[in-house]
């Protein structure tokens, strides 16, 4: 099976916001209910300090979890699923390179037209338009959690030119980078001081 690298808190947010697109590349374990999940499962959310993640079905059998009723992760919906995830994955892994559709297609072992429309039907987006989301999903998460600078984010998220970052993440956020660690800076300040009272 394909392993996808991302940190706990990447795959945390992403079953917050219960994205359907990271479905099949990594499980949401609960250990208060010994059950697991797709990432986009619509039930009540755990504690954070209860959730274990694993990239496959039988390591979450294995740890001694049971699927959930309400998702079933244990089932397929589609039969096209796993070439899509697969996709996703090398999408996922590959973020910071330059990735043309055809690279994705000889990795899955079909056509670049082909695969694009399976995943457009799937994902409800394009490869281009996933890979983008991924980029700036990857860098609001370094935006919150690092002191980089916007251009040293821009490179290490795989963008090639800093216009494109910033239009893109516009596009995506609705804010500039700057705007965005400025509002998660004065939400932190505001956390503290009323922590202080």
């Amino acid at each position: 099976m394909k392993i996808v690298n991302m940190s706990f808190e990447e795959k945390w947010n992403k079953i917050m916001e219960c994205d359907r697109s990271y479905d099949g590349l990594f499980y949401t374990a609960v250990k208060t209910t010994k059950i697991y999940c797709r990432p986009s499962c619509r039930s009540r959310k755990p504690k954070k300090i209860n959730v274990e993640f694993y990239e496959t079905i039988s390591e979450c059998v294995t740890a001694g979890y049971r699927a959930c009723k309400r998702c079933q992760p244990e089932v397929e919906h589609n039969p096209h699923t796993n070439l899509v995830r697969k996709a996703a994955a090398y999408l996922i892994n590959h973020h910071d390179k330059k990735i043309v559709l055809q690279d994705i297609a000889d990795h899955v072992g079909v056509s670049a037209f082909y695969l694009e429309r399976l995943f457009k039907e799937e994902m409800k987006k394009t490869p281009r338009e996933y890979i983008e989301n991924i980029r700036i999903d990857k860098a609001a998460f370094l935006l919150k959690h690092t002191k980089q600078t916007n251009l040293e984010i821009c490179y290490e998220v795989g963008f090639h030119s800093s216009s494109n970052f910033y239009k893109a993440f516009r596009n995506v956020i609705g804010c500039s980078p700057n705007e965005y660690r400025n509002s998660k800076e004065s939400t932190h300040a505001m956390e503290r001081s009323r922590n202080v009272d």
